[in-house]
């Protein structure tokens, strides 16, 4: 009498769902909301839609995880700089170059973040752990600018929400717009000296702008 065969183990729960936002994030990023496919992100983790709608709830439920996932990636890099353990100005420069760095590296949360506001944040909107973690890296800029105010260093009435629009936006319009200044400028903007430069110029001007 042949051995019975043992019993599939159990696909790892928090695993499948770690591929599905994987694939769902290449999807969405590479497609858009409209023209991402949920059989495709099924086909590219071989589960299936069924799968994704048990973990998920729904096409629209699991970009807007998506959006959590990689908002989330942006707020924890900030979070590990532990930025009160340094002087104020140098801290800001950190917190200028890690963003610059994150939006090099993720062309993809770039990309999903464009697709977000073309769909007018809708997702956002019913999003309470997107709004809450993204007033954190707002508390943070108000904290940073109060010690530097208090040393001296700043100059008072700077409004946190327009220094991070000044970082961000920077560190977002040159990845995001990438290939149509390459293809007008005859230049590549990944190129390491170039990225180098950049990163510099935007870190300078941010100083610039908050220092007495």
């Amino acid at each position: 009498m042949g051995m019975a065969k043992a019993a599939p183990r159990p696909r790892d729960a928090e695993q499948t769902r770690r591929s599905i936002l994987d694939a769902a994030i290449a999807e969405f990023s590479e497609k858009g909301l409209s023209g991402g496919r949920v059989d495709e992100i099924a086909a590219r983790t071989q589960t299936t839609k069924r799968m994704i709608y048990y973990y998920f709830g729904s096409k629209e439920q699991l970009f807007a995880a998506v959006l959590e996932e990689m908002y989330g990636g942006i707020r924890a890099a900030e979070a590990g700089l532990h930025l009160d353990d340094l002087a104020p100005a140098e801290a800001l420069r950190r917190l200028v170059e890690t963003t610059f760095d994150y939006h090099a590296e993720h062309p993809e949360f770039v990309r999903l973040v464009s697709v977000e506001n073309i769909h007018d944040a809708a997702h956002i909107v019913h999003s309470p752990t997107l709004r809450g973690r993204n007033d954190a890296v707002i508390g943070l800029l108000r904290g940073l600018l109060a010690r530097g105010e208090a040393a001296g260093l700043f100059r008072p009435g700077i409004d946190p929400l327009d220094l991070h629009i000044l970082i961000n936006g920077s560190c977002f319009h040159r990845v995001a717009n990438r290939h149509t200044l390459g293809a007008i400028f005859g230049v590549d903007l990944s190129a390491a000296a170039r990225t180098a430069s950049q990163r510099q110029m935007i870190a300078e001007a941010v100083l610039r702008y908050v220092s007495v």
